[in-house]
């Protein structure tokens, strides 16, 4: 097993465990994630696998320790991997020196600008070698059921990674994602500084464009989105756009749910609110 094990908590009966591993993706650097292990996930009963991708300024830990995910997790039999929202240590000038661009900021794509390719290629941190690592694993993981979500920027990640990778993951939710980022001031900065074609190139890291894109297919995408979120204010996430872009292509309406909630903001207090209820949303899926 190539993880090293940094931590471990009981949690509803199931075990979260903390991994740290060096990645190739991420250009040698190390990463850690989380994972947590349902109660009777066994080698002879694997449980089925979501994946949960964070938000700007965040790691592998806010959604561990503030989503309430566990409680309705173990009880539907299902694990969740946690990992980083971007690289850690690259050392690139100007890395951190805003909070909405390179540390904490990914933005869950292959940054193709130099110096920055070297190291930020979350898209394919995410799909390709996390899966490949936890199948190397003793884990009692089913990678072949799997799902994810995601908040904000990993709401962005979680939408882009179901669409680009249709069929490999069975549903997909977020909460406040930015659902159209090549129209908003976050996806300008991010496909600006990491890709050559800027905006442009942006398309293919776009919800919204690749919804358009797929025609008539059966998708099934749930979003949850705050009123009182000063970013949903700030024109930042855009959830109509997805529903627009839905209808455009003639997607039936039930497949692709956008819920504006009355009063709630852009905190995991709103998360943890909804959290469950996307848990067993994903459980359907998932047993299917």
């Amino acid at each position: 097993m190539s993880f090293s094990e940094q931590s471990q908590n009981k949690v509803f009966d199931g075990v979260l465990t903390k991994y740290a591993f060096t990645s190739s993706a991420l250009g040698g650097l190390e990463t850690k994630i989380n994972v947590f292990i349902p109660p009777k996930a066994s080698a002879s009963a694997k449980a089925p696998v979501l994946y949960y991708l964070a938000g700007l300024t965040c790691t592998e830990d806010n959604g561990a320790q503030k989503g309430a995910f566990f409680e309705a997790a173990a009880q539907e039999g299902i694990a969740i991997v946690f990992p980083d929202t971007s690289p850690r240590g690259a050392n690139i000038n100007g890395e951190n020196e805003s909070w909405d661009f390179g540390t904490g900021a990914g933005f869950y794509l292959n940054a193709t600008k130099s110096p920055w390719n070297k190291y930020y290629n979350m898209y394919d941190f995410v799909t390709k070698e996390l899966p490949d690592k936890l199948k190397a694993s003793d884990l009692p993981l089913d990678l072949e059921k799997a799902s994810i979500f995601g908040h904000s920027m990993g709401g962005h990640g979680a939408l882009v990674l179901y669409l680009r990778e249709f069929g490999t993951y069975r549903s997909v939710s977020a909460f406040s994602p930015i659902c159209h980022p090549v129209a908003c001031p976050w996806g300008e900065k991010a496909f600006n500084g990491y890709l050559e074609g800027g905006v442009e190139a942006g398309k293919e890291y776009d919800a919204v464009e690749l919804l358009s894109k797929l025609g008539k297919t059966n998708v099934d995408i749930l979003v949850d989105c705050g009123l009182a979120d000063n970013f949903y204010k700030q024109k930042q996430l855009l959830p109509e756009t997805l529903s627009e872009a839905a209808k455009k292509a003639g997607i039936d309406a039930n497949r692709v749910q956008v819920n504006l909630r009355d009063g709630y903001d852009h905190s995991y207090f709103f998360i943890s609110t909804f959290g469950a209820e996307h848990i067993r949303w994903h459980a359907k899926f998932l047993r299917a």
